[in-house]
């Protein structure tokens, strides 16, 4: 397995494949999967050319099941390390949801030139949880049911989580993959309890306001309108108004896992931004 040890010992798996001089993107996934959440994403931009990488977040998939870490700050650091150690310039980066969260903080604190474009798919930018600053946003009760299940029955949890609303799988007429559900089931239960408890404060908790205002290059916002698990309107919507230079694309009907159940939609809009 291809692995790079940070700085504080953690082993992170990762996947890098295509011609290593072809332009890199890098894809970051969201809680609690893994690299593999990316795999039709990886095989469609290899097909097209690029050099395509993804990683297992600290405490998720194949990487080091770390009962320390596991805040937005530390993965934006491991990211900056991956990035060092293959010695990418002029890439772009994708993220899922948690993944948004990721490379919105290493993005705004990249070196110059390592970063050409970001995307940032049904993100958690710029803050989840509800607050005085933040009334419109979840309550923090949600994110503390999510803890209380994943501590009672995580394997019953990763369940619910695809079968519902992750995929609108819930939804009236909705069309069910079963092997989603597994695949979705199978990435989750590969990670550490511990840093799937944690990272639920990191994605929720975090505030990334500061961080999109200093982002220079382009961002792509891609959002389901029908996002049952990071809703439009307290993220993609307000992010959108906080960066340089933003676009906004949304999807009536689709979900919050719109790029794996629709990806004939989503990857054509993914490469025209990017060839832009």
């Amino acid at each position: 397995m291809a692995i790079i040890t940070t700085s504080d010992g953690t082993n992170l798996f990762y996947k890098d494949w295509g011609p290593k001089d072809a332009q890199p993107v890098l894809f970051h996934h969201g809680w609690p999967l893994s690299a593999d959440d990316w795999d039709n994403q990886m095989l469609f931009f290899l097909a097209e050319g690029y050099r395509v990488i993804a990683h297992d977040r600290r405490g998720h998939g194949r990487s080091d099941q770390t009962d320390t870490g596991n805040d937005m700050d530390t993965y934006a650091a491991d990211v900056d390390e991956i990035v060092k150690a293959l010695d990418l310039q002029n890439a772009i980066h994708i993220g899922h949801s948690t993944g948004g969260g990721e490379v919105t903080r290493y993005v705004a604190r990249a070196e110059r030139g390592r970063v050409a474009k970001a995307i940032l798919i049904a993100a958690i930018p710029p803050l989840m949880v509800q607050s005085d600053a933040n009334p419109d946003g979840v309550p923090l009760e949600v994110f503390d049911a999510f803890r209380s299940a994943v501590a009672a029955n995580r394997a019953q949890f990763f369940l619910d989580v695809p079968s519902g609303p992750f995929y609108g799988f819930n939804r009236e007429g909705a069309t069910v993959s079963n092997g989603l559900i597994g695949n979705w089931w199978r990435q989750g239960m590969a990670g550490g309890a511990k840093a799937h408890y944690d990272c639920i404060a990191a994605f929720s908790e975090t505030d990334l306001t500061e961080d999109l205002k200093a982002i220079a290059v382009p961002v792509l916002f891609l959002h389901g309108e029908d996002d049952q698990v990071v809703p439009i309107a307290n993220s993609a919507h307000k992010a959108i108004k906080l960066v340089q230079d933003g676009t906004l694309k949304t999807y009536p009907g689709l979900s919050h896992g719109l790029f794996a159940t629709h990806p004939e939609v989503v990857n054509p809009d993914l490469l025209a931004f990017i060839r832009a």
